[in-house]
Order: C-alpha cells, then sequence, then structure tokens
C-alpha cells in the first residue's frame, strides 16, 4: 500500500486561514486561463497544419490577446509570452507566404 501525503495542517492565525482561501480561489483562476491559453496556441498550430491562412490568421488573432492578458497578470513571464507570439506569428507568416508562392508559380 502506497503512503498517502501527509494532511496539511490548518493554519491558526484568521490571516492565515484566509490567505489559504484566497490560494485556492486564485490557483482555480490561473489554472483556467493556463488552460485557455494552451487551447489557443494548440488552435493556432492546428490550423497551420491544415493549411487554412484565413483561419490561422483569425485564430492567431486571439491567441495574441490571451497570451498578453497572461502576461499581464504574472501567470508567464513577459518574455515568454513574447517569445510565444513571435513563434506563432513566424508559423502563420510562413503559412501565407507558402499560399501566396503557389498562387504565384
Amino acid at each position: 500500500m502506497a503512503t498517502a501525503k501527509p494532511k496539511k495542517k490548518n493554519p491558526r492565525l484568521a490571516s492565515g486561514r484566509k490567505r489559504v482561501r484566497q490560494d485556492v480561489k486564485i490557483n482555480a483562476a490561473n489554472t483556467s486561463l493556463r488552460s485557455k491559453y494552451r487551447t489557443a496556441v494548440k488552435n493556432v498550430e492546428k490550423a497551420v497544419v491544415s493549411g487554412d491562412k484565413v483561419k490561422s490568421a483569425e485564430l492567431f488573432a486571439k491567441a495574441q490577446s490571451i497570451v498578453d492578458i497572461i502576461a499581464d497578470k504574472g501567470i508567464f513571464h513577459k518574455n515568454k509570452a513574447a517569445r510565444d507570439k513571435s513563434r506563432l506569428s513566424k508559423k502563420v507568416k510562413a503559412l501565407a507566404l507558402k499560399a501566396t508562392e503557389e498562387k504565384a508559380a
């Protein structure tokens, strides 16, 4: 039988108990936003792979907004957000270039 995690003790001070309550709410909100971020990035990457230029550009605009919100709230570092936006932008632009090259050829 695996050993169970040791049970956490409740804080004695009222301020400590309030902090625990706040932490639970904040953790839930951050988890939700992180999930929203991952979904947005995944949707852009799927659209790029499928080759849909219009849809990928539209989803990229939405993803940019979500990434900025997450960086502003401090869930991810601003540099990580900028790096992720840059990488997504590069993929979307490459798809657009590929589409224009195919039309020209």
